[in-house]
């Protein structure tokens, strides 16, 4: 189907184009998203005479998403998930997450906007996209995590591998210190038995002198 664009989109071309896309995309996607209409000379005309008010509104949106991007990019969002002890998540974080936690920290974020190179299945820290306009994005990073504690430390650069090495060192440090414990308590009782016969023999030793 050819169709004429009213907004840019990216990998097909920018305002005003007419290109050709699948029916599916067009039908789908582009026609009831008003991002174009079909190609033909009634709606050519229509956009020609739509032009310049498509192209200043165009502009002030694009200003309006440069400044929410500006403020955006490079944002940090926790977001809390149960996971195995090997990091797998049990589920998805999903782009409504996403968008969900950046507007709970007061930015104006649609989970539509949102765009994820790859399922996020894992603790961790997950880079996101956020389509602001056509012409503008920012890029978010989700520190995926099972507590607020595990999110800090991730943020300060520590895997979750590291994390379990960690835990299981500290873990294997307690048991040890619970054996020494043991150990120097059986010491202790081995002591006292060895000193036990003394007073017997200080005993003795009294009755030869009388």
């Amino acid at each position: 189907m050819d169709i004429i664009l009213l907004e840019r989109v990216a990998k097909l071309g920018q305002m005003g184009d007419v290109v050709s896309v699948k029916d599916g995309f067009a039908r789908n996607y582009l026609l009831p998203q008003g991002k174009a209409l079909r190609a033909n000379a009634a709606n050519m005309a229509r956009f020609e005479a739509d032009k310049a008010q498509m192209e200043a509104r165009n502009l002030e949106t694009k200003t309006e998403a440069d400044a929410l991007a500006e403020k955006l990019d490079g944002q940090q969002f926790i977001v809390i998930r149960s996971a195995s002890d090997a990091g797998s998540l049990y589920g998805s974080v999903t782009p409504r997450d996403i968008a969900e936690a950046a507007t709970e920290q007061g930015f104006s974020v649609d989970k539509r906007q949102v765009v994820l190179t790859a399922p996020v299945k894992a603790l961790g820290l997950h880079d996101a996209t956020v389509q602001l306009h056509p012409e503008v994005s920012a890029t978010v990073t989700m520190n995926v995590a099972r507590s607020a504690e595990e999110a800090e430390l991730q943020a300060a650069g520590k895997s979750i591998q590291e994390l379990a090495a960690e835990e299981e060192a500290a873990a294997e440090f307690e048991i040890q210190e619970l054996f020494d414990d043991i150990g120097s308590a059986q010491l202790d009782d081995f002591d006292d038995d060895d000193a036990a016969p003394a007073p017997a023999a200080e005993e003795t030793a009294s009755e030869d002198d009388a």
